[in-house]
């Protein structure tokens, strides 16, 4: 089963199922001497877990790390990173009524008819659990940026039809943590926590937009042609579990204005080289300009709800399916510190990159 690494220099390859054993993560390419706190890899891998407020799952899993291989004293020794995290609540009987049936949006189908078997405890690989391993990696790639001065937030901009008309720059970004749907704007999280609480009681569930921003990012990150900075920013967002949607800059609002609109001119602020406007995004030519790199990710409604639906199973016979078990009325709140692990992981890489192109 290709397909489970990501990235070229800083490299993870993650393993393990929803109701296996354990998940985990293996990091080659880090750099040796990199401080790293245990506990701030912990905190991050908590914003994540399930079971951590009202409006998520309640599967009760701590995500204790327990890192295996790769540093020594605090410090990272340039050999393979390996980190686990075991499964502590899995209930696999939650499962055992669509071991032959296939749930609608679920990857139940498609892995059937690609490998011919499939986990159908949790989705087994398919499992937006796996998510744990790329953030645990996520946690190792932000120290590394943390040393150079770039940081990555991300926060909830949107749930269902609640969305937020502010840009980035209009809110405190400090504030994201100070509720459980981790937006930022507390009037307007009010009301997303309100909404996803009722979808939750009906038994259904909704989606929602995750807003991230790249700030101190250098100008120079991202290789032509094919491995343009967005175009590696978008493939790592849409590979997380329930992503739909990906746009970056001004998106496809930019089609609404002409080009003297549009374009970024460029101005020199004691001594720098900016841009009086952003619509790019912080990327022109598929290269960071050193300008804030921000973009958004849509997330579907969760495809596990309590009502029945109509479906069939494998022989194509009808079948009726019903959501069983524990599981997230809407991904956002949870999906966030995913989405900035991913672009982590993706910075990491290009800035790697970028100091082996320089002479």
């Amino acid at each position: 089963m290709p397909g489970n690494s990501f990235g070229q220099i800083f490299r993870i390859t993650t393993f393990g199922e929803s109701h296996g054993e354990a998940l985990g993560v293996i990091i080659d390419g880090c750099p040796s001497g990199l401080e790293i706190d245990i506990e701030t890899i912990q905190k991050e891998l908590d914003r994540r877990r399930p079971g951590q407020s009202k409006i998520v799952t309640q599967r009760k899993e701590k995500d204790t790390i327990n890192i295996l291989s790769g540093i020594f004293e605090g410090k990272t020794t340039g050999m393979p990173i390996t980190m686990v995290l075991f499964n502590e609540d899995a209930r696999s009987k939650d499962y055992s009524h669509i071991k032959d049936l296939y749930r609608p949006s679920h990857a139940d189908f498609t892995y059937d008819a690609k490998y011919g078997h499939r986990d159908y405890r949790g989705g087994g690989r398919s499992s937006a659990r796996e998510t744990a391993a790329r953030v645990a990696a996520g946690a190792i790639a932000m120290a590394l940026l943390r040393k150079h001065g770039i940081s990555v937030q991300a926060y909830v901009s949107q749930v269902g039809t609640i969305a937020m008309e502010k840009s980035y720059q209009q809110l405190d970004l400090s504030q994201t943590e100070s509720n459980i749907v981790r937006c930022p704007d507390p009037i307007y999280a009010e009301k997303m926590i309100d909404y996803i609480s009722k979808i939750k009681k009906a038994g259904d569930t909704t989606g929602g937009v995750i807003t991230c921003v790249i700030k101190g990012c250098p100008a120079g990150l991202g290789e032509p042609v094919f491995d343009k900075l967005h175009a590696d920013l978008g493939k790592a967002t849409l590979s997380i579990n329930a992503c739909k949607g990906f746009e970056y800059g001004s998106g496809f609002e930019g089609v609404t204005k002409k080009g003297s609109e549009h374009n970024d001119k460029f101005v020199n602020v004691d001594g720098d080289i900016k841009t009086e406007t952003n619509f790019s995004g912080g990327v022109q030519g598929g290269i960071s300009n050193g300008m804030d790199i921000y973009f958004k990710a849509a997330f579907k409604p969760v495809a596990t709800i309590i009502p029945e639906q109509d479906s069939v199973d494998r022989d194509g016979a009808a079948a009726k399916v019903a959501g069983r078990g524990r599981h997230d009325p809407c991904v956002v709140p949870r999906a966030v510190p995913i989405v900035e692990a991913m672009a982590a992981l993706v910075l990491v890489d290009h800035w790697l990159r970028h100091l082996s192109t320089r002479g």
